[in-house]
């Protein structure tokens, strides 16, 4: 057998603020043959996110750091082509834990991994890293379950033209609500109403946030998906209704800190609206992923749901592709090409 390269991105110091290439090794060493009950899987694109940021850190958190000299944990999408379990057969595709690697190689049922097949003929490869793959299970559950949006109410979103904000408004929209976005720069505005269907969506970078929430929130706030804290949490907590409803996915906005995170400063609106707040942790709903999958890959066939992916090619490419996460230069979900398909 020839012998296969695997190239890796390994974590090789805990950041502080902003990730440096210093923070990373990137290595290079020979695939190894696989065992009775293993798999070997071909990455061929990388789901990069916000999260990853937050798993490099030490510390008690929803799942535990990445550690040092340990391959950077990334969710991906690959090809098996070298099978030693009746689970996958070579040229299945999967979804699951490759981590920012050319080849994972792994025992079929490893449970970090949690690798499942997927079906390239319901969807192109890239839609199972957004709408159909984590950012989408994130947005479906956190808002449906979390928020329980009502038909009529108003729901904003932060970080609108993300992979998790254009997923959250076009369920709130699918849901009968009105939907108004939050995102930085006119195409993304432009994007995020001429495509996806919200109703409005509010500039950060060249407006007012609290004016924009006044004019295009006249009736307040029924629910409020959050992916970036800091200021805007903030704004957006002095326009809630009430019995309102929170949900914190992330925070973008706090991620590179190197002072404690910044807290709602308006957080006894909560108590005068009687309203909550409460997180998001996509794992908690793996059980059920599928049903979320039957409706939104319903609603593409139907051509009700739009996705817009930002692809960059090379794992090379790595240290700077996810740093265009925190400088908002992505435009949709970002992914990280590796492979061809």
């Amino acid at each position: 057998m020839t012998t296969i390269m695997n190239q890796q991105y390994r974590l090789a110091a805990r950041p502080v603020g902003t990730p440096k290439h210093s923070d990373w090794s990137f290595t290079s060493e020979a695939v190894r043959e696989i065992a009775d009950g293993e798999i070997l899987v071909q990455t061929i694109y990388l789901s990069l996110d916000p999260a990853m940021r937050g798993w490099m850190n030490e510390g008690k958190s929803y799942i535990r750091p990445v550690a040092i000299d340990e391959v950077m944990r990334a969710g991906g999408i690959g090809k098996v082509i070298a099978s030693k379990s009746p689970k996958f057969a070579v040229g299945d595709y999967v979804s699951g834990g490759t981590g920012v690697q050319k080849y994972w190689v792994g025992a079929a049922n490893d449970k970090t991994a949690a690798f499942y097949k997927i079906d390239p003929r319901l969807a192109p490869l890239p839609k199972f890293l957004n709408a159909l793959g984590m950012p989408g299970m994130t947005a479906y559950f956190g808002l449906l379950d979390v928020g329980q949006p009502k038909a009529g109410e108003t729901v904003v979103v932060s970080g609108a033209a993300g992979a998790v904000g254009q997923t959250v408004g076009q369920v709130a929209k699918q849901k009968g609500c009105r939907v108004v976005g939050i995102a930085g720069g006119k195409d993304k505005c432009d994007f995020v109403v001429n495509e996806l269907g919200f109703d409005a969506c509010i500039d950060y970078k060249s407006g007012s946030v609290r004016d924009g929430l006044k004019e295009h929130c006249p009736n307040g706030v029924d629910v409020y998906f959050d992916n970036v804290g800091g200021e805007i949490l903030d704004t957006v907590l002095t326009r809630i209704n009430m019995k309102a409803r929170i949900i914190i996915c992330g925070a973008i906005s706090q991620y590179n800190n190197t002072t404690p995170v910044k807290g709602p400063a308006n957080y006894l609106s909560l108590l005068v609206n009687r309203a909550r707040m409460e997180g998001i942790v996509v794992f908690d709903y793996a059980a059920r992923y599928a049903e979320a999958v039957a409706e939104m890959g319903k609603w593409m066939a139907e051509g009700k749901f739009q996705t817009r992916e930002d692809i960059v090619q090379g794992i090379e490419t790595f240290p700077d592709t996810l740093m265009m996460l925190f400088d908002g230069k992505n435009f949709g979900k970002l992914i990280l090409q590796v492979s061809p398909e």
